[in-house]
């Protein structure tokens, strides 16, 4: 069933969109990460153009991390404090990150600006995860006995320290605030939640429990895509609300499945999977810059104001 969008000027289906909702937010909620990472390589490759993908992708994302944080919340797997700490940094990021793509889509920069981000960040951070998760892995099924995990983390003999009773953990404000800025700042450029830098840095880097980290990274992207999408929509006016409403009710309803999932998955299997959709999605913007366009010698003019 097709649908015209206004803002993004051209028809859809309308189904295709919902099942493409409902695959992000069963993805959000077993990961605890906001799915933009998927959706905007999918809308976009779908003809969408960059600046409304992710501008209209902040109240998806958001509406996906609700459902995902309500289902950790009733399970006590969300840590407030480290959650609010989170959230000052995240604000502040999402700030400057609508500041910036308002710059880059003025000087006409914004879609080489995605695609590069997208194969930098996602290839490095996913590369990271997957040699971690597979040797984890495999060391599974050895009766060796394995090396201990280190305990130490980021930020402990820093000042400023705090004790976050419900993650275990007593450490300075500054690394994390400063994570938290720029998950906000890449959020906003991206159209993500950032929850594939936040979810992996709370792991590796300050060694937070696994269901801790999702529910608590959920309540930060929450908060962070309902202030990118205010400030989208008053600054570029870029967000499509019958798009963006489609992509939330098929978010909202795979969320809660999402979330069920990713309780039972076994930690070092959780940090596999999330791996290789980190990898697999900057491995194929990684191919379309490379490969020869259809069309090398067709150019398009973006309207960014209306």
């Amino acid at each position: 069933m097709q649908i015209y969008l206004p803002i993004a000027e051209m028809p859809i289906d309308m189904f295709v969109v919902l099942g493409i909702g409902a695959l992000v937010g069963f993805i959000s909620g077993m990961f605890g990460i906001g799915g933009g990472f998927l959706l905007t390589p999918a809308l976009i490759f779908m003809g969408v153009p960059p600046a409304v993908v992710v501008a209209t992708q902040a109240p998806q994302i958001a509406a996906s991390s609700l459902t995902s944080t309500l289902a950790a919340w009733r399970k006590n797997a969300v840590d407030l404090k480290l959650g609010g700490v989170l959230l000052v940094g995240g604000l502040l990021g999402t700030q400057l990150g609508v500041m910036f793509f308002n710059a880059m889509s003025k000087i006409g920069q914004l879609d080489t600006v995605i695609a590069v981000s997208y194969v930098v960040l996602l290839g490095t951070i996913g590369l990271l995860m997957l040699i971690e998760s597979v040797t984890s892995v495999l060391a599974i099924g050895k009766t060796k006995a394995a090396a201990p995990r280190k305990t130490g983390r980021w930020g402990e003999s820093m000042p400023w320290r705090i004790h976050f009773e419900r993650s275990g953990m007593t450490v300075s404000v500054i690394p994390l605030m400063l994570l938290a800025l720029a998950v906000g700042f890449i959020g906003a450029v991206l159209g993500i939640g950032g929850g594939f830098i936040m979810v992996p840095a709370l792991i590796y880097l300050f060694r937070v429990p696994t269901q801790i980290v999702v529910g608590t990274s959920s309540l930060q992207i929450l908060a962070t895509m309902i202030a990118a999408t205010i400030l989208h929509a008053v600054t570029d006016r870029g967000v499509d609300l019958f798009l963006g409403s489609l992509l939330m009710v098929g978010s909202v309803f795979g969320a809660q499945f999402g979330a069920r999932a990713g309780a039972q998955l076994r930690g070092e299997y959780f940090r596999l999977l999330l791996a290789l959709l980190v990898f697999g999605v900057a491995l194929r913007f990684g191919l379309d810059l490379v490969a020869k366009p259809e069309h090398p010698f067709t150019a398009s003019v973006t309207e960014t104001s209306r």
